[in-house]
């Protein structure tokens, strides 16, 4: 990268959110209840989204071992017949939705996450599949996703896999540093994803995408080229790179981390900016953000073609669509509605013995949230927004309505991060490093609230 943009990166280094929603998920209260949600339901059936396909999101909270900068919902355990009682409620939680929408509706879009979705066994794996098969049609072509943590899976685990449907795969490699390894508490040595890699591609994966995260205790520039080297070599068609945000306050076992051992702030520009310059080398197309693609990957296709979207999963080739989310805090979409189910796994399996589905707060949007999310998403994928667009969806006056916003855009127009005449704004290359930074101007929430320090930082 040029000194000039390595500069631009450190002067937009700020807490932003990540909009894989907008408003974000802070700001859902626990005013919206189940009750608002089957609303929302019965109004998908009813309405004009009643035949659009669904995406479907299943959690999977439970890990054999803490990676100590892990910030995501998850209970550590090797009881793996825990896993048998959570399937249980998994199929009373689909039976309940069934009930509202009916069965068959169809899914283009499926996700396990967690967790480790790969704690599950064979046949659970299994027993999950039928049960969601059962209750929902999976589209032809469409995109069937699963994280895997390559510690918990060999080449017949990968055959399963695919026998089951899945044609994407997701592996958490994180570095390949032995010593950063051990410092976060996740030891997996390079050759056994090398393998893994191979036998993907034996089997007949569509896409693998490989996650990285720079800013971890005990990484170098150094150390990190290695393992960007090594990612190259791999050559996963999709890369998604995650700065580490470090908030041992929040997240307890950070707090296992030392903090002397993490890269100063200026290190850690470092590393993503010698990211940025590896990846881009290598020949792998700058999505946005934190993403980065094969040129022939459908994602990087969706991006010049102005199709990619954004859901909770993050950059998606998927048409926006409503989101049913199952399992302990999974997060939703239906409609102008946001919903989060309950959080702790003794409080959603409460919720379910009552018969009642497991949300426990969420958000309804209205008029101002449903443009603004708009506006956000269009430049957080393709990098635009025709004001045109805005004004026929919304019925308003996009320079009068924004005016406010887009005043505060001139000081980005003249750091050269966007252009904006009378019927667009353009991000620009510079400003796709700092998109995140762009969209917050139209984050009505974020303008009038100035502690932004629950959020991480963009870089």
């Amino acid at each position: 990268m040029t000194a000039q943009a390595t500069e631009l990166l450190h002067r937009f280094d700020v807490p932003g959110p990540r909009y894989t929603s907008y408003p974000t998920a802070d700001r859902f209260v626990e005013a919206f209840t189940e009750a608002d949600y089957r609303q929302a339901l019965g109004q998908r059936t009813s309405g004009p989204g009643a035949l659009a396909p669904l995406s479907l999101y299943v959690h999977i909270p439970f890990c054999e071992s803490v990676c100590y900068y892990c910030a995501c919902n998850k209970i550590v355990t090797k009881h793996h017949e825990r896993s048998a009682s959570y399937l249980r409620y998994l199929a009373r939680e689909v039976e309940l939705h069934t009930l509202q929408i009916g069965v068959g509706q169809t899914v283009s879009q499926l996700h396990l996450g967690g967790g480790t979705p790969t704690f599950l066994s064979d046949d659970e794996l299994r027993q999950l599949m039928a049960m969601l098969r059962r209750s929902f049609t999976l589209a032809p072509g469409g995109e069937f996703s699963i994280e895997i943590d390559p510690r918990t899976v060999d080449r017949g685990r990968l055959a399963v896999l695919a026998q089951l449907g899945f044609n994407r795969l997701s592996f958490g490699v994180q570095d390949f540093d032995p010593d950063v390894q051990k410092a976060v508490h996740r030891v997996q040595p390079a050759e056994q994803v090398f393998g893994l890699m191979r036998d993907a591609r034996d089997v007949g994966f569509e896409s693998v995408n490989v996650d990285l995260i720079y800013g971890l205790p005990k990484q170098s520039a150094s150390t990190f080229a290695r393992t960007l080297e090594q990612v190259c070599q791999l050559r996963p068609d999709r890369i998604a790179l995650y700065g580490y945000a470090h908030l041992p306050e929040r997240f307890k076992p950070q707090r296992r981390i030392a903090a002397a051992d993490l890269p100063t702030g200026s290190a850690k520009l470092g590393l993503l900016t010698q990211s940025l310059d590896a990846l881009t080398g290598a020949g792998y197309d700058y999505i946005g953000m934190d993403h980065f693609a094969l040129p022939n990957d459908s994602l990087a296709v969706a991006k010049r073609q102005g199709r990619l979207h954004r859901n909770f999963q993050g950059y998606s080739t998927q048409p926006d669509c409503d989101l049913i989310a199952l399992g302990v805090s999974a997060i939703g979409r239906i409609g102008p509605t946001y919903s989060q189910n309950a959080k702790t796994l003794e409080e959603y399996c409460d919720h379910l013995d009552q018969g009642r589905l497991p949300v426990n707060r969420g958000l309804a949007l209205g008029r101002d949230d449903l443009a603004r999310r708009a506006v956000i998403m269009a430049i957080m994928c393709q990098g635009q927004v025709v004001f045109e667009s805005i004004e026929l969806a919304w019925l308003l006056d996009f320079r009068k309505y924004f005016a406010a916003e887009l005043a505060q855009l001139e000081d980005l127009q003249a750091q050269g991060l966007v252009t904006m005449d009378d019927t667009c704004l353009q991000v620009t290359p510079s400003g796709w490093y700092v998109v995140r930074a762009i969209a917050m101007v139209f984050d009505r929430f974020l303008q009038m609230d100035k502690h932004r320090a629950r959020f991480s930082r963009i870089i």
